[in-house]
């Protein structure tokens, strides 16, 4: 079996690429320094699987402890890197915590990548990149604008960085950049698990509806679009989980046609903010308490995807519609009322 490193595999996303990696007959190793997760969803992606998966509390800012992991699995293939600060309106109130983080930890991990030259990098990046764009949807040849936040500019300058330093040596990249990840493993046993107040639009609606948030605000609802609230693309984690494998595959059976290849990730539908939280009323039969407040510095006005390459050249099919994703992601906040304990890290205050 190939063995594929994942960092911030304890994360969100990260929990759910292994268990996909794994299904599709992967080996994985998995860093997280658990700055802004806990060992919860990786136990419960072990629970999923059945076996144990090899990990490491390492923070990627350190080199040599980055380097260490390298040294003792010299035989792993290939690197998906998820781990990161990714809160953004916390980017803004704090921008060098963000771009201290987020670069250089992709810069040490792109060192040993070269050192003990691993041939796949699969690198996390995010729809952000494409700042406000003037037409939607947006195409992996839109051309990048200004970032609305410096969350956005450390996923922009991570891009060039990983590009311009593979074609100083023999590894092959993969860019995937992706819109609004949401929903829960259907077993319920995994799903998204911010500690503190949640900054994404789904948890907030979820723990709104189940009563561990009073109320939640819906940022601007003045804006040029069909209901005046922000346009989002949203994708189920597992769909988005599994694009990583396809990208891993791709890299592996040689399919690049260069050095660094982009893909959008999302589903190519534009949902409202307001739309989104009525297909959560339909699905779980709640009404939420929410507000309209003002706009939020560094959102993005409108933004979804065209999928074609994705579908085209990874073989990528989204499975998941939205009624779906709000299912699951409430699904999992009752299976979360259940089990206090998955809450019980308070390590941080954002995820």
């Amino acid at each position: 079996m190939k063995k594929i490193l994942v960092t911030g595999g304890c994360g969100y996303i990260g929990a759910h690429t292994i268990v996909d990696l794994v299904e599709n007959g992967y080996d994985v190793v998995c860093v997280d320094n658990n700055s802004r997760s806990n060992t919860k969803l990786l136990e419960g992606a072990e629970t999923i699987l059945g076996k144990k998966v090899k990990s490491y509390k390492v923070d990627l800012c350190n080199y040599d402890e980055t380097y260490a992991v390298l040294q003792e699995n010299p035989d792993i293939t290939g690197v998906i890197h998820f781990a990161a600060y990714k809160a953004v309106g916390e980017s803004v109130e704090r921008p060098l915590m963000y771009f201290e983080n987020n670069l250089l930890s992709l810069i040490n991990l792109l060192k040993c990548v070269q050192e003990f030259q691993i041939p796949h990098f699969v690198f996390s990046s995010s729809c952000t990149v494409y700042g406000n764009p003037d037409v939607v949807p947006v195409t992996e040849e839109t051309p990048p604008k200004p970032a609305e936040s410096p969350y956005g500019y450390t996923k922009q300058m991570g891009e060039q960085i990983v590009s311009e330093s593979v074609k100083s040596f023999s590894t092959n990249a993969i860019l995937l950049r992706y819109f609004n990840p949401v929903g829960a493993h259907p077993s319920c046993v995994i799903g998204e698990l911010p500690l503190g107040k949640p900054q994404n639009l789904v948890p907030a609606i979820t723990q709104t509806a189940i009563g561990k948030l009073p109320q939640m605000t819906v940022f601007g609802n003045d804006y040029p679009t069909r209901d005046g609230s922000c346009v989002r693309d949203f994708i189920h984690v597992c769909d988005l989980a599994h694009a990583h494998t396809l990208a891993i595959d791709y890299l592996v059976e040689q399919k690049n046609l260069s050095r660094c290849e982009v893909f959008n990730l999302g589903t190519g539908n534009g949902v409202t903010v307001l739309e989104a939280i009525n297909m959560f009323e339909k699905v779980s039969g709640q009404k939420l308490n929410y507000k309209i407040g003002p706009r939020r510095a560094g959102d993005v006005v409108a933004t979804y995807a065209n999928n074609d390459k994705a579908r085209t050249r990874l073989g990528w099919n989204p499975e998941y519609s939205l009624e779906q994703m709000m299912d699951t992601a409430w699904q999992w906040e009752l299976k979360l009322k259940k089990d206090e304990s998955l809450y019980g890290s308070q390590n941080s205050i954002l995820n």
